[in-house]
């Protein structure tokens, strides 16, 4: 039985120090202010992307890695004796990455153990299933085990996350203007999740309290609300409205873990500062 080792992208916004405890490959996506490039989580790390945000005249843009990135790591891990790749990325209908790594695989002259995994998901959505595919490479279970495990995870996780303003959304094209501009002037929340790969909007709730206590609502209407989970929350900046929504999920739910992370660069320049997201899983 080979060594399985885990390959995803920096926008499962997997805290750093995680990926580095469970052996987790990242292939960093770009941020991009006017002329100026940086890589996602290497160099630009949240924190100074959101005073840059702050400062910056112009709105970030985003691009995918090219699959020659992908390469470079497949390359290397390839090397080790007896390793088997699972490579688990943002939902395809949100970026260009998966496709990248599917080109890079079929790029790899050498023979390789690959399987690449549209996540159909973003952020935490995947990296929390990211980590639990590692934690169990690390205990030593197959490849066909943490494959079965992966896909239980993405049919059973849930995630629901809360913007602070419409701007970010509408220049990414995922919400019209005149739908930016009244939701803005009637302070309206949209509660919003990734469903088949897209960000959709689940519901428009007005006030900030009020959309956090249906996202509460919300999960305790799904089967998490009789089940032990595991609860990543993660913001945009924002720690203390984190704080606040992990107190309420602590009322609310059967804990195993309760963890917080910060949304990083590439998926902040497409929500902007102020966000909230609640990923939760079923334990295993």
């Amino acid at each position: 039985m080979g060594i399985v080792r885990l390959v995803t992208d920096s926008t499962a916004d997997i805290p750093r120090e995680v990926c580095l405890s469970l052996g987790i490959e990242v292939v960093p996506l770009k941020v991009h202010f006017g002329n100026d490039t940086y890589r996602d989580g290497v160099s630009l790390q949240a924190e100074q992307f959101y005073e840059l945000l702050k400062q910056s005249p112009v709105m970030p843009t985003t691009s995918q890695p090219s699959p020659v990135d992908f390469l470079e790591i497949y390359k290397r891990l390839n090397e080790e004796p007896d390793v088997q790749i699972i490579s688990i990325h943002i939902s395809s209908e949100l970026s260009g990455t998966y496709q990248s790594a599917v080109l890079a695989k079929s790029l790899l002259k050498e023979k390789a153990d690959i399987t690449t995994i549209d996540s159909r998901t973003a952020s935490y959505g995947f990296g929390g299933i990211v980590v639990a595919a590692a934690v169990a490479a690390g205990q030593g279970k197959s490849k066909e085990a943490i494959l079965i495990l992966i896909q239980k995870l993405m049919d059973q996780s849930k995630l629901y996350f809360l913007v602070d303003t419409l701007e970010y959304l509408q220049k990414g094209g995922r919400i019209g203007k005149v739908a930016a501009l009244l939701g803005s002037l009637l302070k309206i929340k949209p509660i919003l999740s990734v469903e088949e790969g897209e960000a959709v909007s689940v519901e428009k709730v007005r006030g900030q309290k009020a959309a956090v206590q249906r996202i509460i609502e919300l999960f305790k209407l799904s089967e998490m609300a009789s089940s032990k989970v595991n609860v990543m929350i993660a913001h945009s900046n924002t720690p203390e409205a984190a704080e606040q929504l992990g107190e309420l999920v602590k009322a609310s739910f059967q804990l195993t873990t309760l963890s917080f992370t910060t949304l990083g660069p590439v998926i902040g320049a497409h929500v902007g500062p102020g966000t909230v997201a609640v990923f939760m899983f079923p334990v295993e």
